[in-house]
């Protein structure tokens, strides 16, 4: 493990990048004082200083205070509305790629629509809807609702060119039960190309997730990277020179993005049997 993580380069870096956010969140709790779960308040519009080094926003609160409290919350939105769509697809991919036929044709007929459809305009009439008493959750729950859609197809395809190899034609002429060929024939050889496509489909759901925040659509009340950035857009934070309110936010998404990126750069070594052959 340790020799392919030294060949791994972009994992090591992505998952080093990771969990450096994840250390600064959870140091920041016990070093940094949130006033148990409320940032700090203090005078308001004021620009990084000793007292706030990351400054305060128009409402008076510490933005360290606030990143610390939304870098994880906003990560975990990912976490739980990428394991539920890649959870989803992966199930109807497998049933739909082994039983084939009709029930294959119209799990493929309602993804290439869902597909065609963009995927925030749904989630902004979703989240219109239900916006009314929303909760962190709830809100990864309607990012969820699509996020199953693209790993449904491009796991089909995956397990449509597994399901003819030899040893699953062995292992159904000696009876096994199709859902023993399934979880047993079938997915093992999937894992890696799961774990990539978990990867991509949280970074997904983060995008869509801050997208529905800044357009309002979120938890107003949550203290999340996409929250912070709506009220940065509702109060003109730029336009009046605030840049300390806007840079530290949009700077944690960078880093989360590139983080996860490399990880799925890196977990695609591992995927792809032509770059491991070429490594």
């Amino acid at each position: 493990m340790l020799r392919y993580l030294r060949r791994n380069r972009q994992l090591v870096a992505g998952l080093t990048l990771i969990a450096l956010l994840l250390v600064f969140a959870g140091v920041g709790r016990l070093v940094w004082d949130t006033a148990q779960g409320a940032p700090l308040s203090g005078p308001p519009n004021r620009p990084p200083s000793w007292e706030h080094p990351l400054g305060t926003d128009r409402q008076g609160r510490d933005l360290l205070a606030v990143m610390i409290e939304a870098t994880p919350l906003t990560l975990y939105i990912g976490l739980l509305a990428g394991s539920l769509g890649v959870a989803i697809g992966t199930a109807l991919a497998l049933v739909a790629a082994y039983k084939g036929g009709r029930v294959d044709a119209i799990m493929r007929g309602v993804v290439d629509v869902g597909l065609t459809i963009p995927p925030l305009l749904l989630l902004i009439l979703l989240a219109v809807s239900l916006n009314t008493g929303l909760t962190v959750s709830q809100m990864a729950l309607v990012v969820a609702s699509l996020a199953w859609l693209f790993p449904a197809r491009t796991i089909r395809a995956q397990a449509l060119s597994i399901k003819e190899r030899a040893y699953v034609q062995v292992a159904r002429l000696s009876g096994a039960s199709g859902a023993k060929i399934i979880f047993l024939e079938i997915m093992p050889n999937l894992l890696p190309y799961l774990a990539a496509t978990f990867v991509g489909a949280v970074s997904a759901a983060i995008l869509a997730s801050i997208g529905l925040e800044i357009l309002g659509l979120g938890v107003i009340e949550a203290n999340t990277l996409g929250i912070t950035l709506y009220w940065v857009n509702y109060y003109s934070a730029l336009l009046h020179g605030m840049w300390w309110w806007f840079l530290p936010p949009v700077i944690i998404i960078i880093l989360l993005f590139i983080g996860l990126f490399l990880i799925s750069a890196g977990l695609d070594d591992l995927a792809n049997p032509r770059r491991r052959r070429a490594a």
